[in-house]
């Protein structure tokens, strides 16, 4: 059975840093398609916080869905970033968290 989360699942990530995550799809299958992303504030409840911290869409090459880059964290805080997209006509959606540190 495929997991959900990507091996990689807690990152680490400085308040003032912005980083673009990739995500292989070739777990779940080849060529993804109609990729959508959502970025949610785990400490708030899960309030969507993608138009804030990371705006823009995601882009596919191959097996691989990159993220526009992820910033204006705060510190101590835990987000997670849910990767929705197909592959053969299945609807898969992988997922990582991210901590927050100055």
């Amino acid at each position: 059975m495929i997991q959900r989360h990507v091996i990689e699942n807690q990152l680490l990530q400085g308040a003032d840093e912005e980083l673009a995550y990739s995500l292989t799809t070739t777990p779940w299958g080849s060529s993804p398609g109609t990729v959508s992303f959502v970025v949610k504030d785990m400490t708030a409840g899960g309030t969507d916080v993608t138009a804030t911290v990371a705006p823009g869409t995601a882009s596919v090459s191959g097996d691989i869905i990159t993220l526009p880059k992820i910033k204006a964290l705060t510190a101590g805080k835990l987000y997670r970033v849910e990767v929705k997209f197909t592959c053969s006509g299945n609807i898969f959606e992988a997922f990582f968290e991210i901590v927050a540190e100055t």
